[in-house]
């Protein structure tokens, strides 16, 4: 990973560049697809010690300047583990009792609310009859409104599809494209399996090394599902699978299977029927093959090792229900048993948040109600009033689903209003608050101005206009759906009696990779769907960001002659601030390979446009630059959820006033 200075650079004019690198920072065109499907490209690491803010910081949580090296398994698992370990907390337990109880607004307060169970109304062994968004099965009690209660144990069941034996399919190498691919037998409806290996053939150990895979077609009727698994697999090999269409376009993927196990499990429901080829691969830094239609494509280094693979095509049972929300309120859900997916639909049907056995609730703050374990975790907040869906997916048999609401935490805090301090010149910083090795002193913002080509004379010029511009960006431009934010942005050098104040959120701008012992750009303490935690923490480092003109994750490498550069660095380091800002009060990574620019797209390519807000010509500071804002846009793929994230509305809603 790239850790920019190793310390505090030296003061000097950059060097010009009218024109952004193509591309991001060292990714290969099949690494950015492979990231674009869910697949980190990073080595995968089983210690916690690999797990440290020198080498690899929380990638949920941190803005990397390489998003290549981010360890997406070893995080997930370690993330799994905490979540566990909060789910089973006496303290969790109590704020989910205080929470729900006070979310009963004209009923009267219980010392403790006891979650009512819904039991699903489909008859068991039958599928079909709430299947849909359009046929939810309604949970009417449910909600944050006078007389309704704000949580739900839903107790149901997914129906298996008929019985029938799996077809055995017996493989020949090559078959490591869609044109080479093995038939399943597979034909509309059935299954089948197979034990192969990765590693033999023409391109494997004894060929030329350039990665040995293995395709599979696969006929899949209308309104089935195609189903690929290894589970079962030896534990040592690594497998990745990947579903191509006819044409070559890879349409979904799956590399380890829950949260930190090698093994890989997806599940497709095509829009159109037809033959769709099934890829498995072994695991590496350069997953898959630049061209599906040829065999020897592949960047070598991938895992070896026997599998199993298990495919089908049928129809799944899924359940949908309803339940009726306001505007702002907020739900965690969380299931057991069957249940390995959970998602949110608007009430006209838009996906917002899905996980397929995702958990990132140990990201939540101490103080957040939000509940969390389980096979998998979702929260959402919600846009407008309706009645909304939530569909439950996964494997045949019972399942268990949590599901709460809570109105946004600054709406308990009648008559006071959240201030997020901008502080330029810290001095010394607890780095241990973002996993760093403790107390640090850290070089203030106006040493780094200079090496922008701004003199130092300016640099409280440049603050200024950051923190206006971090007001902009909770303020003014997140009208959105809530009416009332109720948030104050001030700098921290005119403000310095609100330091360690109640409801003060604390974001230093300052200091270096070297100086920190955190290798990243910026990072958050939280992510807080709900802001229920009002003193959360973030850090915006300036070494990456005032490097030399050349990587994509510096801003020298946008400007020239032609920039006003006070007016383009004070645009680019605001909105990474506001980044941070945006994981304290509940936003995840969006993606940064679409076309929507967020303020919330993940790091390591296509900062220039994406999260600094330069323009078409690729230079900062001129005409064209954009103004980036907090707007809808799709998860971060390789995060582990799906659908869109509304982070205007996140954003909104966190700073609620009454």
């Amino acid at each position: 990973m790239a850790t920019g200075c190793a310390g505090l650079l030296a003061i000097v004019t950059p060097a010009l560049s009218t024109a952004a690198p193509a591309g991001g920072d060292g990714v290969t065109p099949s690494q950015q697809t492979a990231l674009d499907l869910g697949i980190q490209v990073a080595d995968k690491e089983t210690g916690a010690a690999a797990l440290s803010a020198a080498t690899n910081p929380n990638p949920y949580l941190a803005n990397l300047p390489d998003i290549e090296d981010a360890d997406y398994f070893g995080w997930q698992r370690k993330m799994a583990a905490d979540a566990a370990a909060r789910a089973d907390s006496a303290k969790l337990a109590k704020l989910r009792r205080d929470g729900l109880t006070a979310n009963r607004t004209g009923v009267a307060a219980r010392a403790a609310l006891t979650p009512f169970v819904h039991d699903e109304e489909e008859p068991a062994g039958t599928a079909g009859s709430n299947d849909s968004h359009a046929d939810a099965e309604p949970i009417a009690p449910f909600g944050t409104g006078a007389a309704k209660m704000p949580a739900v144990r839903i107790l149901g069941e997914l129906t298996p599809p008929p019985a029938s034996t799996p077809a055995e399919i017996t493989t020949e190498e090559d078959q490591g494209a869609i044109p080479l691919a093995t038939d399943s037998g597979i034909d509309g409806s059935g299954s089948a399996t197979t034990d192969s290996v990765l590693g033999d053939g023409p391109h494997g150990l004894t060929g030329d090394g350039s990665n040995d895979y293995d395709f599979f077609a696969v006929e899949v009727g209308a309104g089935m599902t195609l189903t690929a698994s290894t589970v079962g697999s030896p534990a040592t090999t690594d497998t990745i699978l990947v579903v191509y269409t006819a044409d070559g376009e890879p349409v979904a993927a799956n590399d380890d299977a829950a949260f930190g196990t090698f093994a890989s499990e997806l599940t497709y429901k095509p829009t159109e029927p037809g033959t769709y080829y099934v890829m498995v691969g072994g695991y590496a830094s350069d997953p898959l093959p630049a061209d599906p239609f040829d065999s020897g494509s592949g960047a070598g280094g991938a895992d070896v090792g026997d599998y199993t693979l298990a495919l089908s095509s049928t129809k799944l049972d899924a359940d949908f229900y309803s339940v009726r929300l306001r505007p702002g309120d907020t739900i965690g859900s969380t299931g057991t048993g069957a249940v390995t997916g959970l998602t949110v639909r608007t009430p006209s049907g838009e996906q917002r948040v899905g996980g397929v056995q995702t958990d990132a609730s140990s990201l939540y703050p101490p103080t957040s109600p939000l509940p969390g374990g389980g096979n998998t975790t979702i929260a959402y907040v919600a846009e407008e009033a309706g009645w909304y869906s939530l569909e439950v997916s996964g494997a045949t048999g019972s399942y268990d689903v949590t599901l709460e609401a809570y109105r946004p935490g600054t709406q308990a805090d009648r008559g006071r209003t959240q201030t997020v301090l901008l502080d330029f010149a810290p001095g010394r910083v607890n780095t241990g608050t973002w996993g760093g090795p403790g107390v640090r002193t850290v070089s203030p913002f106006a040493a780094f101005v200079p090496q922008w080509g701004i003199s130092r004379a300016d640099a409280r010029k440049v603050e200024n206009r950051i923190v206006n511009q971090v007001r902009r960006n909770l303020q003014a431009e997140i009208a959105g759906t809530n009416p009332a934010v109720n948030v104050e942005v001030l700098n921290a050098r005119t403000n310095p009696e609100l330091i360690g104040q109640e409801n003060v959120s604390r974001i230093y701008v300052a200091g270096t990779i070297a100086e920190t012992g955190i290798s990243t750009i910026g990072i958050a303490q939280y992510i807080d769907p709900g802001n229920f935690g009002h003193q959360d923490e973030a850090i915006v480092l300036l070494d990456v960001l005032s490097a030399p003109a050349g990587p994509e994750s510096s801003l020298n490498t946008f400007m020239g002659a032609e920039s006003d550069r006070i007016a383009f660095v004070s645009q680019a380091v605001a909105n990474v601030t506001a980044h941070e800002v945006g994981h304290t009060i509940g936003n995840y990574h969006t993606d940064n390979a679409d076309d929507v620019h967020n303020m919330m797209d993940s790091g390591g390519a296509n900062f220039g446009q994406n999260l600094y807000g330069v323009g078409p010509d690729n230079i900062g500071g001129t005409a064209d630059d954009e103004n980036i804002e907090f707007v809808t846009d799709t998860y971060a793929p390789v995060e582990g959820f799906t659908g869109e994230e509304d982070t205007e509305n996140v954003t909104s809603w966190a700073y609620a006033g009454r």
